[in-house]
């Protein structure tokens, strides 16, 4: 167990002027509000706020950040209040303290939305003092090297959390060990089998592995003195994740890994980083390809470095990485090492250009209400590799891997994003939705008249990009929507005898707004647009108990004398269908699709066309917005026949279709349409649209036609007819 003599010794050897007093003293509380808690593990509850302070001193935070790791589960854990924080350590301290303790104390109605709305307040935290995040990621530093105390599920779901959100976000903070650790950690209980299988393996090769180090180690050093350059020499074998995330990415076991050594060299200062890189290169052959500089084009989070692989002695690939001091302070420590050089108070994370994605990240989070949604734009944040590119004026500009023309507008400037019309890479014009690689130089078309598509969404690769286009296009799907519902309404007016205009000029409508649980006139009309409402559903309620019934028989009358046939059947078979939670609703069926009877189906809100109904897997579904589909469900269909398409294959012979049709009569079903091809195979495509009462009813007739000795193949067919 970690005492607090070794959390002021840490302190004192990075930092002689801090504030000892002040940790002592947090210290001394936390013992006193936790006397008597224990862990799972059966140690007293003290060993966890010691072990996040230490891991706080260990990355050289300031004595503020420390006093708060102590004090980070007082307020959630025992009587103490966030008052009494601020009376006796000061506000700076308090604050880190209430942000983490607010992080922790929410609760939600589903695990999905608890995760996704602690990781936003936790992001939303940090625009305040980002040592919350920090005081977390210690936090959960010390959870995850305790988690085999914690029942299996919850080992497997607390890792899960990690790997997917903690880490990354150490990463992006530059808290590289910290990151590594998370990993190896989460890896160790996601997948504990393949975890052993490396671990095992890296310990029967470890005396090879630790005899070749110390080779290139020594002949690295040779070098340098040999061209009178003063370095520090390192070498390591590659962390149990990076090995498993290298064999995944390539496909290879564990005998054909060879690249799972690394070097690093720091030097005195930038000339000496290439000198090095020169005579590494001069010694062992590069690799073509795996070579970075991180140098002249530094990562989001600033960390700048060298990065080579070269074939070393015996034929073995091993990467060498390069750097200064000053840089090698940064990529240890990151965030952290702004800490020791801050001129009193804390450090605004806008003072700092490495948290530019930060700052997107909370500029973002005000258009997505949804939390569910920010997390999925929050995570092509932090899961990505990167590509540089260039402006027209030679600035670099970072963007993720895979990342298109319209990805770079966004990043220049929002309306750049809105009115791109077009792209040049390299000079040449190319499609918005080609791939950028590193080098390019990118010039943007604007057009004033243009405006974003819903298509863009399909290629574009950055979370600022797509959530700039949702925000355009839900913004102007809402204008529609609000003028479409005001006309629907005031034709459904017309035919009731209500003005529509003089209902909203007099306030008619607000007890209606109230009624249905909305929060405007507009969103009302919107509503009704989006088909949630029927006008007629509204209007009824201004209307008194006689004259509604009386306007309700004028409005069927009317819509009597003027229905189609054509639509009487489509409102017969949308008699079959309910929609969950909604009522007196127009219902069509997807011609794409056919949905049948006894078929899973999702709804679609069309603007002022009702719903449309698809069966679950139809294809379009996954490209319609989320936010327009709706749960409906098959509710006492009557016997009537629904439209099917089937998709035959058979030999062309003599009455073989005679002998299909018959069997289709038989089955009592009608062929309403089809069409036959003959191929050059000596056989026959057949298409036909047939009426049924079900699915039951059409699989029934597909497997005896798979039965007729000419048929080769039968299927139920989605696509459209010619």
């Amino acid at each position: 167990m970690i005492r607090i003599q070794d959390v002021l010794d840490k302190v004192a050897s990075v930092n002689k002027n801090a504030d000892l007093a002040l940790i002592q003293k947090a210290y001394v509380y936390a013992a006193a509000a936790h006397a008597g808690q224990t862990r799972l593990s059966g140690e007293p509850y003290l060993s966890h706020p010691l072990a996040v302070a230490y891991s706080l001193a260990e990355m050289r935070f300031d004595e503020a950040a420390i006093a708060a790791g102590l004090l980070h589960d007082t307020v959630e854990d025992t009587t103490v209040s966030i008052e009494d924080i601020d009376t006796l350590f000061g506000e700076e301290v308090a604050d880190v303290v209430d942000g983490v303790t607010k992080i922790s104390q929410m609760t939600f109605e589903s695990k999905e939305e608890a995760q996704a709305e602690n990781i936003r307040k936790m992001i939303l935290a940090m625009a305040h003092d980002i040592r919350v995040l920090i005081v977390k990621l210690a936090d959960r530093l010390h959870n995850m090297r305790t988690l085999g105390f914690q029942k299996s599920h919850k080992q497997k779901l607390i890792a899960q959390e990690t790997m997917d959100i903690y880490a990354p976000l150490a990463n992006r903070l530059g808290l590289h060990r910290i990151k590594l650790e998370l990993e190896d950690l989460s890896f160790r209980y996601l997948k504990p089998d393949v975890y052993a299988q490396i671990d095992e393996w890296l310990d029967t090769n470890q005396v090879v592995e630790s005899h070749y180090i110390e080779r290139v180690i020594t002949r690295i050093r040779e070098i340098l003195e040999k061209n009178e350059i003063n370095g520090e020499v390192r070498g390591r074998i590659k962390h149990k994740y990076s090995i498993y995330k290298k064999m995944v990415q390539q496909d290879l076991t564990l005998d054909d890994m060879h690249d799972i050594i690394a070097f690093r060299v720091i030097v005195g200062d930038l000339r000496d980083c290439y000198a090095v890189l020169g005579l590494m290169h001069a010694q062992w052959k590069p690799v073509h390809g795996r070579f970075k500089d991180y140098i002249s084009m530094p990562k989001a989070n600033g960390y700048r470095s060298l990065h080579t692989t070269v074939i070393g002695p015996e034929g073995e690939r091993m990467e060498i990485q390069i750097r200064t001091e000053e840089m090698h302070r940064l990529a240890e420590h990151g965030v952290a090492s702004h800490w020791l050089y801050k001129e009193g108070g804390r450090v605004n994370p806008r003072d700092l250009e490495q948290f530019t994605w930060l700052h997107e990240i909370l500029d973002r989070q005000k258009m997505e209400t949804d939390s569910k949604e920010f997390m999925q734009s929050l995570r092509l944040d932090l899961f990505k590799d990167e590509v540089y590119v260039f402006t027209p004026r030679g600035d670099v500009k970072e963007l993720p891997e895979g990342a298109t023309p319209i990805d770079f507008a966004y990043l220049i400037h929002t309306e750049v994003g809105n009115h791109c019309a077009g792209a040049k890479v390299n000079g040449k014009l190319v499609p918005l939705g080609t791939a950028l690689k590193s080098g390019d130089t990118i010039e943007v078309i604007t057009d004033n008249s243009r405006r974003p598509s819903r298509d863009w969404l399909k290629f574009v690769k950055t979370a600022k990009a797509r959530s700039r286009i949702q925000h355009y296009i839900r913004t102007e799907e809402r204008e529609r929507s609000i003028a479409l519902g005001r006309e629907m309404l005031e034709k459904e007016g017309r035919r009731m005898g209500i003005n529509i205009t003089k209902a909203l000029r007099d306030g008619d409508l607000l007890p209606v707004i109230k009624e249905l649980s909305l929060g405007s006139v507009e969103d009302l009309l919107s509503n009704v647009g989006y088909a949630r409402y029927t006008p007629k559903k509204v209007l009824k309620r201004l209307l008194p108990k006689d004259e509604e019934a009386a306007a309700e028989e004028a409005a069927k009358a009317a819509e009597a004398s003027a229905a189609s046939a054509a639509t009487r059947e489509a409102n017969r078979r949308a008699d079959s269908v309910s929609i969950k939670g909604v009522d007196d609703i127009l219902v069509r069926f997807a011609r794409c699709c056919n949905p049948l009877p006894g078929d899973p189906i999702i709804g679609f809100i069309s603007r002022g066309r009702g719903v449309t109904v698809h069966t679950s897997d139809c294809a379009n579904v996954q490209t319609m917005e989320p936010e327009r589909l709706i749960s409906v469900f098959w509710d006492g269909q009557e016997d009537k026949p629904y439209p099917a398409r089937i998709h035959l294959v058979c030999r062309n012979e003599k009455g073989v279709l005679a002998q299909i049709t018959a069997l289709l009569a038989e089955e009592n079903v009608n062929i309403d349409s089809g069409n036959m091809r003959s191929m050059v195979d000596g056989k026959s495509e057949v298409d036909f649209t047939v009426e049924v009462r079900d699915v039951a009813h059409l699989y029934r007739a597909l497997d005896k036609l798979r039965k007729l000795p000419s048929v080769v193949e039968v299927l139920r067919s989605t696509s459209t007819m010619e």
